[in-house]
């Protein structure tokens, strides 16, 4: 049952797609709304597909998939230990507490200034940047998740005399890694979304968002714009989409994931 729900909203998901394509496509035609500002959608596609094959752009996406990638990489290194500390220590957690909080709030957008005068204005600044976004999802997923591992277990390996590190091993751990995962997943979408955003900012470099920034500058040149955002969507549903498998595959016991497998 599970399994055809999920073929379905595929179906429907790309049932809604094309719709706002042809919508576009014959907005576009009709001259409703000028080439210049919203050229047809066969056109976009085409020109998405053509960069396919150019191995500048083709260097420049990678540049923003490696300034992805390390940020957030970093992010875990930093957000996993300290959830944990924060999660198993209360004393740690009421200090640091209003740290966070102050800290949580601000656009990560709005720090580029500061930090590209701090870093300058190269990979340095848009991996701190991507790092900083992406630690908050995954902070407060492990909390979350560390505050929802059965008590009993714990009181179990506590009576037989395991220590702190013991039951946080092997009870606290593995039932925090879904929610750590899903922290994960949420901050790769916002990792892309800002090493994007960085690069159009920037304005010179290289990268996806360059691409875009100076496409924009062009005369014409939303098509190529279009093109790339076609790219950058892409390259975020494809992330979420093996993130999502890779967590059906580490975590098969968590409640979602038995009902699928039943399912299917």
């Amino acid at each position: 049952m599970r399994a055809l729900r999920g073929r379905r909203d595929a179906l429907l998901g790309v049932l809604g797609v094309t719709l706002a394509l042809g919508v576009c496509e014959a907005v576009s035609r009709a001259g409703i709304v000028r080439r210049g500002y919203l050229p047809p959608a066969s056109e976009v596609l085409g020109r998405a597909a053509e960069l396919a094959g150019d191995g500048a752009f083709l260097d420049g996406v990678a540049a923003t998939l490696r300034a992805w990638a390390l940020g957030l990489a970093l992010a875990c290194v930093i957000a996993v230990p300290l959830g944990l500390l924060l999660g198993s220590v209360p004393v740690v957690d009421a200090a640091v507490r209003p740290i966070v909080e102050f800290l949580r709030p601000l656009p990560s957008v709005a720090l580029i200034p500061l930090v590209s005068l701090l870093l300058g204005s190269g990979t340095e600044t848009e991996v701190a940047l991507v790092t900083y976004a992406s630690v908050w999802p995954i902070l407060f997923n492990t909390v979350y998740g560390l505050g929802e591992t059965d008590p009993l277990t714990k009181d179990t390996l506590r009576a037989f005399g395991f220590g702190r590190l013991s039951v946080l091993l092997r009870v606290e751990l593995p039932g925090t890694a879904p929610f750590i995962a899903a922290g994960i997943r949420i901050s790769a979408a916002v990792a892309l979304i800002l090493a994007v955003a960085t690069e159009i900012l920037a304005g010179f470099g290289e990268g996806l968002g360059i691409f875009i920034a100076q496409a924009s500058l062009a005369t014409d040149g939303t098509r190529d714009v279009l093109a790339g955002v076609v790219w950058a969507g892409t390259l975020g549903l494809a992330i979420n989409e093996a993130l999502v498998r890779g967590e059906r595959r580490l975590f098969p016991w968590t409640p979602g994931r038995r009902g699928a497998g039943g399912g299917g």
